[in-house]
């Protein structure tokens, strides 16, 4: 049984909108999937689809074989799916210590030492756990959003384009910290325009062009496909 299964997505903002046209995705257990593809191809809109925040218009979300699909964005985080919004994803006027505690909201019991372990995980956040979140860079304020949503110790965790606008150095920093949550358990799927960078962190990745799943397999065989590369990933 996979971890996490979206099967024939169809769905959009409005009733008559159809911005994923018949969507599968599949991750096992300790993987990171990348899904790539141009712009307006619905990669952000299928992780809302798995997140809660948008319900589909046909096909189903499993976790561990039981469906989420339709239930309340609460409700889906508790059952162990996170997800890390592009935008507005920290809380900018708070202290990095109040909005891990913000993340850690459904289990405000267990939320003192999640926040220490992620505090040693993570010198940079606990140097700045007295500073509001503004103050922070671009860099270091993707790093507070990851860490949010690891408070509730998630099993799945849904990046939407964590690199974006961000240097070179920080996003390599960034992507080496995927890789950390990685190797401690947590599944990841990763919406990321920087595709040739995404499929070298990612063990599989699934290409989206128009809606539609075009082309999916081991991230290693993608990055090396001539068309995949010519297309994509820029020659």
């Amino acid at each position: 049984m996979s971890l996490l299964a979206a099967e024939d997505i169809v769905a959009g903002y409005t009733a008559a909108d159809e911005i994923l046209k018949g969507v599968d995705l599949v991750v096992e257990p300790g993987e990171i999937v990348g899904v790539i593809g141009p712009n307006g191809a619905g990669k952000s809109t299928l992780l809302k689809v798995v997140a809660g925040i948008l319900v589909p218009h046909r096909g189903a979300v499993r976790l561990r074989g039981e469906p989420i699909h339709g239930r309340p964005p609460r409700e889906v985080s508790a059952l162990g799916v996170a997800y890390v919004p592009q935008e507005h994803n920290v809380f900018a006027t708070m202290s990095v210590r109040e909005n891990l505690e913000m993340g850690g909201y459904l289990d405000p019991r267990g939320s003192r030492p999640r926040i220490e372990a992620i505090f040693a995980r993570l010198p940079v956040l606990a140097d700045k756990r007295r500073h509001a979140a503004r103050t922070l860079s671009g860099g270091q304020r993707q790093m507070l959003a990851m860490a949010m949503a690891l408070m509730v110790e998630p099993a799945v965790l849904l990046l939407d384009e964590p690199s974006a606008g961000l240097a070179p150095q920080a996003a390599d920093r960034l992507f080496e910290t995927i890789r950390s949550i990685n190797r401690d358990g947590v599944a990841i799927v990763m919406v990321e325009q920087n595709a040739l960078q995404a499929l070298t962190v990612a063990d599989r990745g699934y290409i989206l062009v128009d809606g539609r799943s075009s082309r999916s397999g081991p991230a290693a065989a993608l990055a090396g496909d001539p068309d995949v590369r010519r297309i994509f990933l820029g020659g």
